[in-house]
């Protein structure tokens, strides 16, 4: 089941790929029982090998940053035409715009379903105000005084017939 902190970390990805000027970036759903590895593939690309790089380098300081996690690998940073980074439960790949359409992951996984950011992010704010929603009162139930102890009641028998021996 994918988890809400899975969801909001999946989005934080992909805005980073939008600050780093990615091209085509988008989140594919996976199908439970087609892709039992992950929850979750981004895709996107860029137009030359250091813009991937820069890419890749966003996604991992603003997952680390934000939610103190590291990718469980990373591939092919070095040479910067298809970056694929699992964080387990989603995968980020970052494509050249030409090593994309060679390799067309989408036309693959024809069962995932396309998520659009926007949607994420309108199912985070849903969950969360779910989340947060107090529960309805329930009435509160009138208790009788609680009857005192026998030991209670014979330490204050006790102090009463020491306090009139006193006075």
């Amino acid at each position: 089941m994918v988890t809400t902190e899975t969801r909001r970390m999946v989005l934080a990805a992909a805005e980073a790929c939008e600050d780093k000027k990615a091209d085509d970036t988008r989140i594919l759903e996976l199908d439970t029982l087609d892709a039992g590895f992950t929850d979750f593939f981004l895709i996107s690309s860029g137009s030359n090998e250091r813009q991937t790089q820069a890419i890749a380098d966003e996604v991992e300081m603003r997952l680390k940053r934000d939610f103190q996690t590291y990718p469980n690998s990373v591939e092919g940073r070095r040479q910067g035409e298809w970056i694929l980074m699992d964080y387990v439960d989603f995968v980020v790949h970052i494509f050249l715009t030409e090593k994309r359409t060679y390799y067309d992951i989408e036309r693959l996984r024809k069962s995932a379903r396309t998520v659009n950011l926007e949607q994420l992010k309108v199912l985070l704010v849903e969950k969360t105000v779910a989340a947060r929603a107090k529960p309805a009162k329930k009435k509160a139930v009138k208790k009788s005084p609680a009857k005192p102890s026998p030991k209670a009641a014979a330490v204050r028998r006790k102090s009463a017939v020491k306090a009139k021996k006193v006075t």
